[in-house]
């Protein structure tokens, strides 16, 4: 009796398992992401918009305890910095932290120095740059800066990961003369809907020869 009922399970085991296998595959799309960083002049609001939005929602923040002290909240930066390898220097873990812990936690803003008070104005610095002393302007290593801004983690050269691979980012502008000014303003700005429902966060903190930098070298993939 009891082999009976062995064999009779692995038959309903063999059976299931087939079924599955000549089921349609299962697709699942996930809502638009609504979550969104309390607004800031810290210059740690852009880098965290930026950088943080490569790994997680922005409700994640949110599940921290809301007491946090600024000592706290740069800790928990570090940690992201250290144990898991988020792409953020030690001064931005500072500013970040800062940003956190006087918009979320328990810190004043009386606590922060100065640099951790002084909001960043790349927009601003963009537009008071004459046009001739970017001409030319080359950054060393592309490579290098689109590491350092988490890029290479959502953008595969020649393969998708959370966006499209750079390759064919550079087939859907091919032979477009406008390319590398959308290019920059896309990587600027950020955005949603051009490559599907995921947003890119904006990057506001590259200097215009850097975002020059940065789309030339997309659209050579």
């Amino acid at each position: 009796m009891k082999l009976t009922f062995t064999r009779c399970a692995l038959l309903a085991v063999f059976c299931s398992a087939a079924g599955l296998s000549q089921a349609a595959p299962l697709t699942i799309t996930l809502p638009a992401e609504t979550a969104k960083l309390r607004p800031s002049s810290f210059p740690g609001y852009q880098i965290a918009m930026q950088k943080c939005a490569t790994c997680h929602s922005a409700d994640y923040v949110s599940y921290q305890p809301p007491g946090m002290t600024l000592k706290q909240w740069t800790a928990e930066m570090s940690k992201m910095q250290h144990l898991y390898g988020a792409p953020i220097t030690d001064d931005e873990v500072n500013k970040i932290g800062a940003y956190l812990a006087v918009t979320y936690g328990s810190a004043k803003e009386s606590e922060l120095n100065a640099d951790l008070k002084m909001a960043a104005a790349p927009a601003a610095t963009a537009a008071a740059a004459p046009a001739h002393a970017m001409a030319g302007a080359a950054v060393a290593d592309v490579t290098t800066l689109l590491n350092a801004n988490g890029c290479l983690a959502c953008h595969g050269i020649d393969k998708k990961i959370v966006g499209p691979g750079y390759n064919e980012v550079a087939a859907k502008y091919l032979g477009d003369a406008n390319a590398v000014s959308k290019l920059e303003a896309s990587i600027r700005n950020g955005g949603v809907g051009k490559w599907g429902q995921i947003p890119m966060p904006p990057f506001m903190q590259l200097k215009p020869e850097e975002l020059r930098a940065m789309a030339e070298y997309v659209l050579k993939q």
